[in-house]
């Protein structure tokens, strides 16, 4: 593959990734005093994501080649060899599984210093064969393979990202033609927007606190914009209160992860477990987790008289999840005794009207519209609840002019 030839994959721990461009193969030498005529270069042959086994066998080709054109000039030829033969020469096909050779080959140097260097494009590759030792030039200069792993992961995003700098692409929001440098992609979808309306759009969502919908404006895509570009757009205070925002929402998907009640504190606490019982490593604060209270033990949670008539309509709009983890905070006789107020308020409301000198709910079973309160005896109509005069209660309703008339 050359540069920019999309790989099939890479395969770590399962996980395959597609990638256009890795690490190079670098050919470090020295010539000697005698070159060409009677000594080969003196080198070293390393690279990332080739074992020391497959950069021995380069090793050895290398020499072959040069007793083939002995007494002559050989970088060019090896120069080729490793550019447009490596592929072929290896067996590699894809997807490549990466490898890491032992602590002691990675380690091994050259017995040559080198005086230049000659980046060479590489690609994918397999295992060609299992060599009897490993030569001392090639060398695979990594620490471990999830090094190796994020260098080549990381070395494919930096150089597409020069690649898409170099372009010119269409914003899918202003359809504005841009350099790829004032313009960004989300990383799956790869939808391409420019900087100043992605900056736009991010900071309207951040501000109204929806910062799990910083995903492609594209309608019905799935693809979330990282940390990373946001940090890269929006201003510090706006990123700020994002990743405070991103992390809260994270912690409230936390079963047993809750926040100190204490608003000079606020940290994250871990529940203990069996119990509903949070301390904070911080201030010391023991506090119950249902009701972010000083921790009262087995007994219910105390319950304000708002939250109290809040407490039936919320009961009754709950999944059965919801309802357990009422019961558990308040006890089911509250729960219970709240469901029977509101029982008694809804039929109250329906049923009776207040007395518009003292509001005592009065209920008319019977009789004309003329009542009286049994609490304050006023004279009311039942129809219109205003007050009769006791001298002549009847008149309001024999009055032409009563809105109650007849």
């Amino acid at each position: 593959f050359g540069p920019g030839d999309p790989a099939d994959g890479l395969r770590n721990n399962g996980k395959q990734y597609v990638i256009c461009f890795l690490p190079p193969l670098v050919l470090n030498f020295e010539l000697p005093p005698d070159y060409p005529s009677n000594s080969p270069p003196a080198f070293t042959l390393s690279g990332k994501w080739l074992t020391p086994t497959q950069l021995t066998a380069l090793c050895k080709q290398l020499d072959i080649l040069w007793e083939e054109h002995r007494g002559s000039v050989i970088l060019f030829a090896w120069i080729q060899f490793l550019k447009e033969e490596t592929l072929r020469y290896l067996n590699i096909t894809s997807p490549f599984e990466l490898k890491f050779g032992s602590q002691e080959n990675t380690k091994r140097t050259a017995s040559a210093p080198p005086t230049r260097e000659l980046c060479l494009g590489g690609a994918t590759d397999s295992e060609k064969g299992q060599e009897e030792s490993v030569d001392e030039r090639a060398v695979q200069d990594v620490e471990s393979l999830s090094s190796l792993f994020q260098e080549v992961l990381d070395f494919d995003q930096d150089h597409q990202k020069k690649c898409f700098n170099k372009k010119a692409y269409p914003c899918n929001i202003c359809f504005c033609i841009k350099l790829g440098t004032e313009c960004m992609y989300f990383l799956n979808c790869k939808h391409v927007y420019c900087r100043v309306c992605l900056k736009d759009y991010f900071e309207i969502q951040i501000k109204d606190g929806q910062v799990l919908c910083l995903n492609c404006p594209e309608p019905k895509c799935p693809s979330v914009a990282t940390p990373g570009q946001v940090k890269e757009l929006v201003q510090a205070e706006l990123f700020a209160r994002y990743d405070r925002l991103l992390l809260q929402s994270s912690l409230d998907l936390m079963g047993d992860v809750v926040t100190c009640p204490r608003p000079s504190c606020q940290l994250p606490v871990v529940e203990e477990p069996d119990s509903k019982m949070g301390i904070c490593t911080g201030c010391s604060y023991a506090f119950c987790s249902l009701c972010r209270l000083a921790y009262h033990g087995i007994s219910p949670c105390r319950i304000t008289p708002e939250k109290l008539m809040q407490l039936p309509e919320e009961y009754q709009q709950a999944d059965e999840a919801g309802k357990k983890l009422l019961e558990q905070k308040y006890g089911m006789k509250v729960i219970q005794m709240a469901l029977e107020e509101m029982k008694s308020k809804t039929w109250l409301k329906k049923n009776s009207k207040c007395c518009p000198n003292c509001g005592t709910r009065i209920e008319k079973f019977g009789g004309c519209n003329k009542m009286t309160c049994t609490n304050c005896m006023r004279y009311f109509c039942w129809i219109c609840l205003n007050s009769l005069s006791r001298a002549s209660p009847y008149k309001h309703f024999s009055d032409p002019a009563s809105p109650c008339f007849n």
